[in-house]
């Protein structure tokens, strides 16, 4: 039987406090802990769900939304159960095929819907993460697809790979291999399997590793390209090490930053050799395309 999971859920006065809010516990609650969601109301309030798989610390929660909001809508916090088989069917409903350049992230229910001149990427909502929806993992792709038209790296890594959408995309696009690692043994087992299912378990090396503390990073760089879809602090920790494991002239892509987060994360690599090339800003997220003059 599919066990339950446990819903916190709050309305809030606008998106910019929404969307504050959902940054906050995403920097507190990793991926596998939690799944986001916010959504506008037709009162032009915005009603944000997190979903968690074991039970939350709702005093942390409420104290965690009194500090962004600054104002008292943490006691309206509302926490319950809900089986997990119901929401995933409640999201699948909702959800449609994204495109992105040439990539179109899609479920399964939405593979006969995917153009033959387009790239595929089957992702399930039921892994909550990276299934395209999210302005980041969109922004990553479109600044894939812009790099690829000019440029085919040899040695490619995602880092911080979660569902492994990004390097899906780019070792379907490249017909290579890529190297993609994870801090979170689940997301490690999920992007194995999603490379399978879409037919690039061959492609696709999936390891766990902490930032680039493993012997592969080494062993197979310097990297053309890196795409990092992780979160603005552990972005500008990792400038540093990923300046040390790049090839001359190589691209960046980075995301998972609000776009007042941007000039910080620009700062921290521009530091260490990388030139900002491409900011895409979508839903109040920001992707950045860098280039390294070594």
């Amino acid at each position: 039987m599919t066990p339950s999971t446990h819903r916190a859920s709050v309305t809030l006065p606008d998106e910019s406090t929404a969307k504050r809010v959902v940054d906050a516990l995403s920097e507190v609650f990793f991926e596998d802990q939690a799944a986001f969601a916010a959504f506008e109301r037709p009162d032009g309030r915005w009603d944000v769900t997190v979903h968690f798989a074991e039970p939350p610390d709702q005093n942390l929660l409420r104290e965690l939304v009194g500090q962004v909001v600054r104002q008292n809508v943490a006691p309206t916090l509302v926490f319950d159960t809900v089986e997990a088989k119901d929401w995933v069917k409640a999201s699948l409903e909702d959800l449609v095929p994204v495109a992105a350049g040439r990539f179109i992230v899609h479920g399964q229910h939405d593979r006969h819907r995917i153009p033959p001149n387009k790239l595929g990427i089957e992702i399930e909502a039921a892994l909550a993460f990276g299934t395209g929806h999210h302005g980041t993992t969109r922004g990553c792709l479109l600044l894939l697809d812009h790099v690829l038209k000019a440029y085919q790296p040899r040695r490619v890594l995602d880092l911080g790979t979660g569902t492994g959408v990004l390097a899906i995309a780019a070792a379907k696009a490249l017909h290579d291999k890529v190297l993609a690692s994870d801090i979170d043994p689940p997301s490690v087992r999920v992007a194995e399997e999603n490379a399978r299912l879409n037919g690039a378990g061959d492609l696709v090396d999936v390891i766990r590793a902490t930032g680039f503390a493993a012997p592969r990073f080494a062993e197979d760089g310097p990297f053309d390209l890196v795409l990092a879809n992780i979160l603005a602090n552990p972005l500008r920790q990792l400038a540093g090490p990923m300046a040390r494991h790049l090839a001359s002239s190589a691209q960046v892509i980075l995301s998972g930053l609000l776009t007042h987060q941007a000039p910080a994360v620009i700062a921290a690599y521009r530091a260490r050799g990388l030139v900002p090339l491409r900011h895409l800003k979508i839903e109040g997220w920001s992707s950045l395309l860098l280039r390294f003059v070594k």
